[in-house]
């Protein structure tokens, strides 16, 4: 069934589009067992709020998306979505469906210039690099390997995210670092960086290189969050901690300072997993 287009905003010269790569069912615990000092009061609000994010079992809902910002200068995508029926997202809803998202958008992959990575959790990094099929050299047939799905792609990643690879999936460094590494498509930041349209914002906490995106024009902004925020209780309360936050305090400094307006600003929050992929800050 072919993916209807998705939502999108436009901030001066670029528009900001959301993929769609799957929904489903958070796993591991409660939406209550994940923010454990949230109060009652505070979920009522979460639930006006936000009331798509509880299925009819009363289980915590999660959309997953990845968003591209297609600019006169390019295209870039952040984030990679939970990836193919192989991918190693195995506790989210696979396959994703990031290529045809991509495709209803009228994106080939291999318009795609720049891809920034929020972080290494499985849940986002699916389609950064694929199987394929390759003749090996000794010609004795096709053999499985791994190259980048966004062939002339730079893909962008916090040197503190890359640094504590093995501490966060030490399987990445043979799945994704090593494939980008040999294609030389790998670029490592060391904090804030300017991009084509927008600029990356570190924003740790949530993992050591956590990394957002900011576009703005004027007083009107975009902000792509990765995992800034995974729930609406943490635009409602930005304080509030997530217990799989690696550095809760630092997670909070983060979210705090990224989701602070001045009067008269508009700040549209654009998530991987809330109901609805832009949310104007409340």
């Amino acid at each position: 069934m072919p993916v209807a287009p998705t939502p999108a905003i436009r901030i001066g010269s670029s528009e900001i589009i959301a993929l769609a790569d799957g929904a489903g069912p958070f796993p591991f615990t409660s939406r209550e067992a994940a923010f454990p000092d949230a109060t009652p009061a505070q979920w009522a609000a979460v639930d006006r709020f936000d009331p798509g994010a509880v299925d009819a079992e009363g289980r915590w809902s999660l959309n997953f998306r990845a968003f591209a910002i297609r600019g006169p200068k390019g295209i870039t995508l952040v984030d990679a979505g939970i990836g193919p029926a192989d991918a190693p997202a195995t506790w989210a809803p696979l396959p994703g469906k990031l290529p045809e998202s991509l495709a209803a958008a009228g994106i080939d992959p291999a318009e795609v210039d720049t891809v920034v990575l929020t972080h290494l959790h499985t849940d986002h990094i699916g389609w950064a690099v694929v199987a394929e099929e390759a003749v090996t050299t000794s010609g004795d047939g096709p053999s499985t390997g791994l190259s980048p799905f966004f062939p002339n792609a730079e893909y962008l990643i916090q040197q503190a995210e890359f640094d504590a690879v093995d501490m966060l999936n030490p399987k990445l460094r043979e799945t994704l670092i090593d494939p980008l590494r040999a294609s030389e498509q790998l670029r490592l930041l060391e904090g804030d960086a300017p991009l084509r349209a927008g600029r990356v914002v570190a924003t740790p906490g949530h993992t050591p290189g956590h990394q957002s995106v900011v576009v703005a024009d004027g007083r009107e902004s975009v902000l792509i969050t990765g995992d800034l925020l995974v729930n609406a209780i943490q635009l409602l309360y930005p304080d509030l901690a997530y217990v799989y936050e690696i550095d809760r305090e630092t997670a909070r400094r983060s979210r705090e300072q990224l989701l602070r307006t001045e009067g008269g600003a508009v700040l549209h929050v654009a998530s991987s997993h809330l109901t609805e992929p832009f949310v104007p800050m409340p």
